[in-house]
């Protein structure tokens, strides 16, 4: 994996945890432009271990890698934060361009997921691959709700980021359901990403 990783940047950094219970440690004093968390980890693992991580963490890319490829665990992982859930029988390549992706402020889940999701998908519009797309429809403060609500932020502390009420912040949820033609927060981020849509956030500095 790490070698895998090198291929992201030669010069990255990267810290290693062999538990949850360090990779909170890691977490509690350094700024990290990606968190990548395998389930099955020794002590508090699974979606607690995310859980734990995304309110340690909450404003770190996380993304999971597993070998557990079941549509209720991938729905609960977005459910609970992550920005991409990446099967360990992955190709190197899928792997490194699904990081890519989510490092782009994107969100990634694997493709058979997307077609359980969605039976019958319908052909998804042209959107310009960049990290400004706009969905039609859409004001840029609308988008900014749906940049953050992909990062697993609560309605609370959307308003607080955005310096918006929690009353403003459902109205523009409720804009930008209609218009990715969802009825929930994870249908939200499914249909982000099948679209492909990259959304602006904080710039990163370099991984580390």
């Amino acid at each position: 994996m790490r070698f895998l990783l090198r291929s992201l940047d030669a010069s990255l950094e990267m810290d290693e945890a062999s538990s949850c219970a360090q990779a909170l440690e890691h977490v509690a004093g350094r700024n990290y432009d990606l968190i990548l968390l395998d389930l099955n980890m020794p002590g508090l693992n699974g979606l607690d271990a995310l859980a734990a991580l995304r309110d340690a963490a909450s404003d770190m890319p996380l993304v999971v890698l597993s070998g557990e490829t079941d549509p209720r665990v991938v729905r609960a992982a977005i459910e609970g934060g992550a920005m991409g859930y990446i099967p360990k029988s992955s190709m190197p390549e899928v792997l490194i361009q699904a990081l890519r992706l989510v490092l782009a402020h994107g969100v990634y889940l694997p493709p058979l997921v997307l077609d359980a999701a969605y039976a019958t998908p319908a052909p998804a519009p042209a959107l310009p691959q960049c990290a400004s797309t706009v969905l039609p429809g859409l004001t840029p403060r609308q988008m900014d709700v749906l940049r953050l609500v992909i990062r697993g932020k609560a309605n609370k502390d959307i308003a607080r980021e955005l310096d918006l009420s929690e009353g403003t912040v459902k109205a523009h949820l409720s804009a930008v359901f209609q218009a990715l033609d969802v009825h929930s927060r994870t249908e939200a981020v499914y249909a982000a990403a099948k679209l492909g849509l990259r959304l602006a956030g904080p710039a990163q500095a370099g991984i580390r």
